[in-house]
């Protein structure tokens, strides 16, 4: 992408709000995700990212970001749609770092359309295994091993509260993983282990870009998706509310939440 997401939050330094702790981010290899992951790790945090084989040469760069933060990185290839990649990417997770804090749901696909009529079958088994059984399935594995003060953190989107006609495969998982965020906090508050979402709108990241046409992406957020601010948001803008949901230190009272970050526009929900 052309400039390059900006992912490293320079102007943010670390109060070692996570210290110690150990965090599992799936999609780390780009956007959100390698944000976070370094973010994260800013704050104290060993991170291991989950990602798919394809995307190893990201996933390395992240690594590197990452150790330069002075914590430690796993790397873990595989795809999330696979149950049994989901509890062995747990599983070397707590092996190598002793423990699980924090699991951040982020790995996803975006298709765009200009009708239903031309959402294949395919198409549809993707969205909803990737973008909402691997959410499931990586949840199911992590609490295995989170403790209590452990937190799950989902990655949703602005599409789940309003819907969006050329990105309805999309918008239709992204209301199941609201959903599933609520229905996963009640369950888990005896625990003590809290369960929140962060829904982005329009995000300069490579799951957007690979959807959209240059033209379309010329007028991302701004002619496209009436962002007041007039631009989409970098990587490193969204990040630190995925700091807040897994900081004990900000949020501790916080579960069953969806944060929309939309540039100022207001969301109705």
């Amino acid at each position: 992408m052309d400039p390059r997401p900006r992912n490293q939050a320079t102007a943010l330094g670390g109060s070692g709000k996570l210290t110690d702790c150990a965090a599992l981010i799936t999609g780390g290899d780009s956007g959100i995700g390698a944000a976070v992951a370094v973010l994260f790790a800013r704050e104290g945090a060993d991170v291991a990212i989950a990602c798919l084989p394809a995307e190893q040469e990201d996933a390395d760069h992240v690594r590197d970001l990452v150790q330069k933060e002075g914590r430690r990185c796993l790397v873990l290839t595989g795809d999330v749609k696979d149950s049994s990649f989901c509890d062995g990417a747990v599983e070397r997770t707590v092996a190598e770092f002793g423990r699980l804090d924090i699991l951040v749901n982020n790995a996803a696909v975006l298709f765009q359309y200009s009708s239903l009529a031309d959402v294949s079958d395919d198409a549809l088994d993707e969205l909803f295994h990737t973008n909402v059984s691997g959410y499931f399935y990586m949840a199911r594995a992590a609490l295995r091993h989170l403790p209590a003060g452990g937190c799950i953190v989902n990655c949703g989107s602005v599409a789940g509260f309003e819907g969006n006609p050329s990105l309805i495969g999309y918008a239709e998982t992204n209301g199941a993983i609201h959903t599933f965020t609520k229905s996963l906090a009640t369950e888990l508050v005896a625990r003590g282990i809290r369960v929140n979402c962060v829904a982005p709108g329009p995000v300069w990241t490579p799951l957007n870009a690979s959807s959209r046409t240059p033209e379309q992406m010329a007028g991302y957020g701004d002619q496209t998706d009436g962002v007041p601010l007039g631009r989409p948001a970098q990587p490193e803008e969204i990040a630190p509310a995925f700091l807040f949901f897994a900081s004990n230190a900000d949020s501790s009272y916080v579960t069953g939440e969806t944060l929309a970050l939309f540039g100022g526009r207001v969301l109705a929900r």
